[in-house]
């Protein structure tokens, strides 16, 4: 009897513990980088606006496919001054094993640019923003909700190349996120990504496919305790007005 009571209390904590598991491996917070707004602006006055599709599997996991979504602004207020806000949201639910993630990113961001030999272009922006990120997992042994919040610090050069049929600029955006998980330990992390990119805009003129694929890489010793994707990739489109083009 006594040796039945020892293996109950072993195979009980064995379950504990496996549940513990799951919580901090299965339903970690994730941080989906948004996709870089690269203008390239020619002159004042000028306004772009982007709306774009993406696809992003936290660190490599090919089970887990988080569709996000970007809608882009920037505008030129002077023939140096740009000025930016983005916006960002995704959500996946997936039915087997029952589970969930919606994240919602906001930013805004001003910087300097300039034209040089009529059709080149660079620029430096930085800004600021922040999010919330939601998780669900459920499994046979533990239902669980992780929620967080988070802010952004990012910095942005960039280099490139316009005229009225295509844009192309290399961009090695580096952010900090300070994320905070919204529980009763009030975790709170700060880790800094290098995400470089380089975007392709084909089309003609006011209208213009755009395309965008990098990478997202911690750096640094701080530890990472929550998921990411390593790949940046979105699609969609872009629409400019009040840009001057010139003849070349």
């Amino acid at each position: 009897m006594r040796k039945y009571k020892t293996l109950k209390q072993f195979i009980k904590k064995g379950i504990n513990l496996l549940a513990l598991i799951l919580i901090f491996v299965s339903c970690s917070p994730e941080y989906i980088p948004n996709m870089v707004n690269s203008p390239m602006f020619s002159n004042q006055g000028e306004f772009q606006a982007t709306v774009t599709a993406g696809k992003g599997n936290p660190d490599g996991q090919a089970e887990v496919s988080i569709t996000n979504f970007n809608i882009q602004t920037a505008f030129a207020v002077t023939d140096n001054i740009g000025i930016m806000v983005n916006g960002n949201y995704g959500k996946e639910t997936n039915e087997a094993p029952a589970s969930f993630h919606e994240h919602s990113f906001i930013e805004a961001g001003m910087g300097y640019y300039d034209v040089f030999k009529d059709k080149y272009r660079y620029e430096l922006y930085g800004g600021y923003g922040f999010g919330e990120t939601q998780g669900y997992f459920e499994s046979g042994f533990v239902d669980e909700i992780t929620n967080v919040r988070y802010n952004r610090y990012f910095i942005q050069p960039g280099i490139g190349i316009s005229n009225k049929i295509f844009d192309g600029s290399f961009s090695p955006r580096i952010v900090l996120v300070q994320m905070e998980r919204l529980a009763s330990s009030s975790e709170t992390t700060y880790n800094t990504f290098y995400e470089p990119v380089i975007t392709s805009k084909i089309g003609y003129k006011y209208v213009k496919f755009i395309v965008q694929f990098g990478f997202s890489v911690p750096i640094g010793d701080q530890e990472l305790t929550y998921d990411h994707p390593n790949f940046i990739f979105n699609f969609g489109l872009n629409f400019n007005l009040g840009r001057k083009y010139y003849d070349f």
